[in-house]
C-alpha cells in the first residue's frame, strides 16, 4: 500500500464508504419496511412504505454524490503529480544544460 499511488487509495476509500452507507441505508429501508407490514391501518402503511422508497433514493443520491467528489479528489491529485513531476524534469534538464554551457565556457579560456 506504501508504494500505491494516492489517487488508487482515495478511490478505494470512497468504495469502501459507499458499501458501508449502502448498507446502513438498506438496513433503514428494512426497519420501515417491518414498520409497514406492523402497520394497523393503510394510511400508515403507505407512509412507512413511502419512507422506505425515500430512503433508498437519497441514499443512492447520497452515494453517486460520494463517488463523484472521489472521482474529482483522485483525477485532481494525479493531475496534480503528473504536472510536479513534469516540473521537476524542466528544472532538471535547465540545470544540465546550464552546467553545459558554464563548462562550454571555461573551456577555451583555459586553452
Amino acid at each position: 500500500m506504501a508504494d500505491a499511488d494516492l489517487d488508487v487509495v482515495i478511490r478505494q476509500l470512497a468504495r469502501q464508504q459507499q458499501k458501508s452507507l449502502m448498507a446502513a441505508a438498506k438496513k433503514r429501508r428494512d426497519r420501515y419496511g417491518s414498520l409497514a407490514a406492523k402497520a394497523k391501518d393503510k394510511p400508515a402503511r403507505d407512509r412507512y412504505r413511502q419512507i422506505a422508497k425515500d430512503t433508498m433514493e437519497h441514499a443512492t443520491t447520497a452515494v453517486r454524490r460520494l463517488q463523484i467528489s472521489a472521482d474529482n479528489a483522485a483525477d485532481s491529485y494525479a493531475r496534480s503529480m503528473r504536472q510536479a513531476v513534469a516540473a521537476a524534469d524542466a528544472a532538471a534538464a535547465a540545470t544540465k544544460e546550464a552546467a553545459k554551457k558554464k563548462t562550454a565556457k571555461k573551456k577555451p579560456a583555459e586553452g
